[in-house]
């Protein structure tokens, strides 16, 4: 069994307390850039990124050492780290060493050398410093540490190796959970089986209700053995997307004619796992990370043997019946399951960790992505940063003796920027006005830099102050991004008022991050209702050029559903007051036609508020609720159980809100939807910035800033209505804009196949 010599030294080597004490290790970019830079100044014989393979008690070890100087017989294993070196904890030192030890191991069987010199090299990217730690070891010596690691991992290889030859002949024989497919669920999971199977990319437009999640899952189980899949990792932007994948997978299983062997792990944010939010991550502070690594092997046993989907509420069960934090046993299982759902974060944020695991062990893996127009918004969110200048002036007066020194160098860069010439002719105003700058400026940079040093020697000595970590974390998502800096991105100040700048580095273009995300993929199938026009979700995603896109047939008839076109009234802004009264008009005579549970939607709170407040003098007799800014969840939940089976009224909402996608309200519950704007972002100095840009580097700067975002919210908002093969409703569009051929080109076919009004 091939195993990275990376997962094996994590799976035998560790032992003690887990640590994650508030010292944050470099980026993936800072760790390649420190590397290069210690490899770059070694002598002419060095070798960097040695490969290195061999074979030991049975298993297939593979690795790559960082270097090896052949003229000195010395091997390198170069760890980057951020502060004082004492901060790498003996557990985690160890750990480097066992990985270096084997890589010196394989070395010596491949040049049948009897010893080697090993050097272990810290490189603190804060200071632009080297330690290295060096000894000299015989091959015995290391084939003997190589075999005891072997040993430990040996039984669970062999484990492994069984689970993988049983789950091979169970998806092999994999039958579909129903009789039949829904109308269009065929043709979706031929096209998705195909597509994994030749290792494509593939977008699906494909409605709601089609049954996207079993129609993507199934065949993409169905292909794993045949494509020697390591995994597949099922990634949605909701949480509702989560429950439905595990609630497929139940399906699926259920019509087995024995339980399927395939191990389903589902990944939550550390917000929603964490027993302790109010202790530190180190077993000097939280019970459930003293003597982690020494419970662990326990619990992933007992994790494995379960028999059942490893959920939250099953995994943190598991976790605390060995007394070990839940959070961290999902981060260990997504090691050793077979099919993980998660959040798109967890594979395409910075640190993602499903990123890192396929790095790691060269996995081949499929990516299904439910609604995946939502990733762009999320790829920018992911990559955009911003640092308060009065967080910065609180922690200066508050930072204790160690830390005044880089918070005040700090406060002497924010205050040269402040005075540049193009910030300072803005002056202080309690209304922001944003100034975007040619760059991220390199000596605020590079004082934050320096802050985060000091900020991470500081609490490894003195944890547990919570506005000093964030404001470190702070800092450190801004350089990373600093040091990436280019016209996807977009550097922007504002000044709010005397000590409450801002400075932002927000990202316009996700591709240029996302793209080596798709490409370490075996296949990529992303699936959603609004996936039109193709070109704009393949430029901005950085998807491969050679990305299919498949138009999926509604499993819904055009008799279902009518569209009225209210073509005579203009939504855009400087027509809003004129548009509010037949607005109210249009809403009651279609309530008073068919009266039952509708939704209005529109394009701001101010709009929404301008037509509700006139539609509840006009029109007493129609109950009307209506969404507000910041509601809780226990009110959002009252807004949505107004919707009842027999009920009555007219739910406001925003375009583009909590309302308006993710909720599911079929048959009687809705009956309709008004949609009172195309759902354009705003004109507005940053949209134009983005559009310029998109015009630059696409050519289609008006569309891919605003038409193609805005109907899609249209699109979402507007499925709502139509949920299941027996609803029938209507939809009425409220713009003249909509009667626009190169408008009505981008909504669903089969809502105008019986034509509209």
């Amino acid at each position: 069994m091939r195993v990275a010599v990376r997962t094996l030294c994590e799976f035998a080597a560790r032992t003690g307390d887990l640590d994650h004490r508030y010292t944050p290790s470099p980026s993936a970019e800072q760790g390649r850039t420190g590397h290069a830079r210690v490899q770059a100044g070694r002598g002419p014989d060095y070798q960097a990124e040695v490969r290195l393979t061999g074979e030991c008690q049975g298993l297939l070890l593979t690795g790559r050492a960082d270097g090896y100087d052949a003229g000195r017989h010395r091997l390198e294993e170069i760890k980057t780290h951020r502060g004082d070196l004492s901060r790498v904890s003996t557990a985690q030192q160890a750990l480097h060493w066992a990985q270096l030890r084997c890589y010196g191991a394989l070395l010596c069987a491949r040049d049948e050398r009897s010893s080697v010199e090993l050097a272990l090299v810290y490189y603190d990217i804060g200071r632009d410093r080297e330690t290295c730690l060096a000894e000299t070891a015989t091959a015995a010596d290391l084939v003997q540490h190589l075999e005891g690691l072997c040993r430990v991992y040996r039984e669970w290889a062999e484990q492994e190796a069984r689970h993988l030859e049983a789950r091979s002949q169970a998806l092999n024989e994999l039958k579909f959970p129903f009789a039949r497919f829904r109308t269009g669920q065929r043709p979706l999971a031929e096209s998705v089986f195909k597509a994994v199977c030749r290792g494509e990319t593939l977008m699906l437009a494909a409605p709601t209700g089609l049954g996207k999640t079993l129609g993507t899952l199934f065949p993409a189980l169905m292909a794993m053995p045949r494509q020697n899949l390591d995994r597949v990792f099922f990634l949605t932007a909701r949480t509702t997307g989560r429950k439905l994948a595990l609630d497929g997978m139940t399906r699926i299983d259920e019509a087995q004619s024995g339980r399927v062997p395939i191990r389903v792990l589902e990944l939550v944010a550390k917000s929603h796992a964490c027993e302790h939010p109010d202790l530190a991550c180190h077993g000097e502070s939280c019970p459930l990370a003293r003597g982690f690594f020494d419970r662990l092997g326990d619990a992933r046993q007992a994790a494995v043997d379960a028999g059942a989907w490893l959920d939250q509420a099953r995994l943190r069960d598991i976790a605390l019946g060995h007394d070990i934090c839940p959070y961290f046993l999902g981060q260990e299982m997504a090691r050793w399951c077979d099919l993980v759902i998660g959040d798109v974060n967890h594979y395409f944020d910075q640190s993602a960790l499903l990123y890192a695991l396929v790095q790691q062990n060269d996995w081949r893996v499929t990516l299904l992505l439910d609604e995946a127009h939502n990733l762009i918004n999320r790829g920018r969110a992911m990559y955009s940063a911003e640092l308060s200048q009065q967080r910065l002036l609180t922690a200066k007066r508050q930072a204790p003796p160690p830390l005044r020194p880089p918070l005040q160098r700090l406060a002497r860069q924010w205050q040269a920027l402040l005075r540049h010439p193009d910030v300072a002719a803005v002056g202080d105003s309690d209304t922001p006005t944003p100034v975007r700058l040619a760059t991220a400026p390199q000596d605020l940079t590079g004082a934050l830099n320096g802050l985060v040093t000091a900020i991470t020697d500081y609490l490894a000595e003195h944890s547990g102050n919570a506005e000093l970590q964030e404001l470190m974390f702070e800092a450190l998502g801004y350089t990373r991004l600093a040091e990436q800096f280019g016209d996807h991105s977009l550097c922007e100040l504002s000044r709010e008022g005397r000590g409450r700048a801002r400075l932002a580095l927000l990202n316009l273009v996700p591709a240029d991050f996302l793209k080596p995300r798709f490409a370490s993929a075996h296949s990529c199938i992303l699936f959603s209702a609004t996936l039109k026009p193709p070109e704009y979700h393949q430029d901005l995603l950085g998807l491969a050029e050679n990305t299919r896109w498949q138009e999926v047939a509604s499993p819904f008839s055009g008799r279902q559903l009518q569209v009225h076109i209210a073509s005579g009234i203009s939504t855009r802004f400087q027509h809003r007051s004129a548009s509010v009264a037949p607005i109210v008009t249009l809403l009651a005579e279609h309530y008073h036609a068919r009266p039952g549970n509708y939704l209005a939607f529109f394009s701001s709170f101010a709009y929404l508020n301008a037509v509700y407040e006139r539609f509840i003098e006009a029109a007493p007799d129609i109950p009307g609720w209506r969404q507000s800014p910041g509601m809780t969840t226990a009110a959002r939940h009252e807004f949505v159980e107004r919707f009842q089976v027999g009920g009555q009224g007219i739910g406001f909402g925003v375009l583009g809100g909590a309302f308006a996608e993710g909720i599911d309200l079929p048959g009687e519950r809705l009956v309709g939807a008004f949609i009172a704007t195309l759902g354009l972002p705003p004109f507005d100095s940053r949209n134009e910035i983005m559009r310029q840009r998109l015009q630059s580097r696409f050519g289609a700067g008006y569309d891919y800033t605003y038409l193609y975002p805005g109907l899609e919210k249209v699109i979402q908002a507007a499925g709502r209505v139509i949920r299941g093969p027996d609803d029938e409703g209507s939809i009425v569009l409220i713009d003249d804009r909509f009667a626009r051929p190169e408008v009505r080109r981008l909504l669903p076919g089969w809502w105008f196949e019986a034509g509209f009004d």
